[in-house]
């Protein structure tokens, strides 16, 4: 029995030393593995903040031509694209119908005007007649009534052919500006009717080489726009070529869709080459802040906690050629709450919302940037030393561009290697082994 027992305890003790050694091990394994750093330089360079969103290209002055009258299409002077100038003829309708309207009326009034003569005589004729009391006053009276309604008949009538007459006119369109025929909605033998609306037969661009963007901005970012503005855009017939405009208008009639606050933008556009069309699309740039010779970081560095922190690594941020990005995540507004903003599309449709969440400092920082005076946000990066370590630096941070942001202040210097992630997530989610190995004892 004294032998049964030296024996289970030699076991037991065995295999305690051997739990006791498998533990050290990944102990070991998981201190001496080496987390591998994704860094990027601390640079010097320009930076841009600006809001975005898509518009319309659209002539300054774009007049609709249509017709006061009805009839059929008897002539067409002009077609797309065509050069006019202001009293052109551009379209002429059948005149029968009107100019027999116009006969019709002439008669009435020949016959109106021989009533008129008629009534005119019996008038005299009675004023002689009562002068020698062989009629009586009321039989006077009746006469003088019936030359007035006779001369008002007249003058009715004659009214009656001026509006004839001027309907007959209206057959003939003419273009009541000088430019371009943008558009042609009719053709030749075509009856159009003007019973309860004017229709449109020409679209008239008066000059082409001005001309105008219209936008829509969400209420988050109208208050970084003011008019003066310098704005960029681009358009998909030229994806390579960048186009420069100013912010004309900031229109006060807001557009509310589905609890979405929108406010038109109005950008003027000098097209002195006619390279850009009606109705293109365009993607604008507002640009609110700019930075020269500024120290910057990668916005992904301001996302970044080391794996002890217990919090992982950020996704990146979607980028914007030229794009309003708010503090990114990690950065807190000086005197907030530390939230932080929703991230970016890389472009965004007209309605949609262009900024950040309320918690972060979007609106407030693209307002106080349009009147020069950005909002200052705090965060932390992580500098890698020669030794491989990590040094925590907290910043102060200014305008971003939705890639890069401005330091404002801060223990950084250009060209220091800032971490911006991890290149092994796996090996960074490893830590130290926090469990207990228990065996069984019989």
């Amino acid at each position: 029995m004294t032998l049964k027992r030296l024996l289970f305890n030699k076991i037991t003790f065995i295999l305690v030393l051997v739990a006791i050694a498998a533990g050290g091990w990944m102990l070991w394994q998981s201190r001496g593995a080496e987390i591998k750093y994704r860094t990027a330089e601390a640079k010097t360079a320009d930076i841009t903040q600006a809001v975005s969103a898509n518009g319309t290209l659209k002539p300054v002055v774009l007049v609709n031509v249509g017709t006061q009258v009805s009839g059929t299409v008897k002539k067409l002077h002009v077609d797309f694209n065509d050069q006019v100038k202001q009293g052109q003829v551009l379209l002429e309708l059948d005149p029968a119908v009107l100019d027999a309207q116009v006969q019709q009326t002439q008669a009435n009034l020949a016959s109106a005007r021989a009533s008129l003569d008629l009534a005119t005589a019996n008038e005299q004729r009675a004023q002689t007649l009562f002068k020698q009391d062989y009629i009586s006053r009321q039989e006077l009276d009746q006469a003088i009534q019936q030359a007035r309604t006779t001369r008002a008949q007249v003058d009715q009538v004659s009214a009656q052919l001026g509006r004839d007459r001027t309907n007959l006119g209206y057959t003939i369109i003419r273009s009541p500006v000088s430019g371009v025929v943008v558009s042609r909605a009719v053709d030749l033998g075509q009856t159009v009717a003007a019973s309860f609306s004017t229709p449109t037969l020409f679209q008239i661009a008066q000059d082409l080489r001005q001309m105008q963007i219209d936008t829509a901005f969400a209420e988050a970012d109208i208050g970084s726009i003011k008019p003066g503005q310098a704005v960029q855009f681009t358009v998909d017939a030229y994806p390579n070529r960048n186009f420069t405009a100013a912010v004309k208008q900031v229109r006060l009639n807001a557009t509310v869709t589905q609890n979405v606050v929108t406010y038109n933008v109005v950008v003027g556009v000098d097209n002195p080459d006619s390279v850009l069309l009606p109705s293109m699309t365009a993607y604008v740039s507002v640009i609110t802040a700019q930075r020269s010779n500024v120290l910057t970081v990668p916005n992904a560095a301001l996302r970044f906690r080391p794996p002890s922190s217990g919090a992982a690594p950020a996704a990146p941020a979607k980028r914007d050629v030229i794009a309003k990005a708010p503090p990114p995540e990690g950065a807190v507004a000086e005197g907030g709450d530390g939230a932080a903003p929703a991230e970016k599309g890389s472009r965004r449709r007209p309605g949609s919302k262009s900024g950040g969440s309320k918690e972060g400092s979007n609106s407030a920082q693209g307002a106080a940037a349009g009147a020069g005076q950005p909002t200052v946000t705090r965060g932390v990066v992580y500098v890698l030393g020669a030794d491989k370590q990590l040094r925590r630096v907290p910043v102060r941070l200014g305008i971003s561009d939705g890639r890069v942001t401005e330091v404002l202040g801060g223990e950084i210097k250009s060209g220091e290697q800032i971490v911006t992630g991890i290149e092994d997530a796996s090996a960074g989610a490893a830590g130290p082994a926090t469990g207990t190995f228990r065996m069984r004892l019989f």
